[in-house]
């Protein structure tokens, strides 16, 4: 079979947005925006790595920028829109050794607490609840928050970014491959990132 890769889902999710304060109002809700949003994904395979991202995601964020606080956070995306640009490796991706879509089509984060924010308030670790794979554990993703300004049609946007590591084996996905010189083909932590624009609803 040929070598395949195992993208860290992700992941997660994600959207450890991380909502640090600073915000203009005391109360707000921000929706991701897609379009200009990334959850992108990067795993060891024999000597080098190899990139995926997920095409399909959501997520909001709702927070009081006067608390540190006061965060609420969900995320979900669509296990089937992985993508590492080779779709016979997607493919495999998507079935049962792997992220097993038929039986788990979602991958979903929750989180509601922000702490070790920075004196400027834009540095923070997100702690939530990641649900992979039908397994759900812990997980805590750096998070940054770069403002919140207008776009050209007066538009109220936020930028954020997220950080994280995932062993896919918490999660049951065990799939991989020895190779002849001693080691196995694919690596077990997935590094997530995060980019995320998104809008005040």
């Amino acid at each position: 079979m040929r070598s395949k890769l195992f993208p860290a889902a992700a992941a997660l999710a994600i959207f450890a947005v991380s909502a640090l304060p600073s915000s203009p109002a005391s109360a707000a809700t921000f929706v991701i925006d897609r379009a200009h949003s990334s959850v992108s994904f990067g795993v060891r395979h024999l000597l080098s790595q190899t990139k995926g991202k997920f095409a399909n995601f959501e997520g909001r964020v709702e927070m009081d920028a006067e608390k540190r606080d006061s965060i609420k956070v969900t995320g979900s995306i669509e296990a089937a829109s992985i993508d590492t640009g080779d779709e016979e490796r997607d493919k495999h991706l998507r079935g049962a050794d792997f992220f097993d879509v038929a039986k788990f089509p979602t991958i979903t984060f929750q989180a509601s607490e922000l702490t070790d924010v920075n004196a400027e308030r834009n540095k923070g670790k997100l702690k939530g609840q990641l649900t992979m794979h039908g397994v759900t554990k812990p997980i805590i993703i750096d998070v940054r928050w770069f403002g919140i300004q207008k776009d050209p049609w007066g538009n109220l946007k936020a930028g954020f970014s997220g950080v994280t590591t995932l062993n896919r084996k918490d999660f049951g996905i065990e799939w991989n491959k020895a190779l002849d010189a001693g080691g196995l083909l694919i690596g077990e932590d997935v590094k997530i990132e995060l980019n995320l624009e998104a809008y005040v609803k």
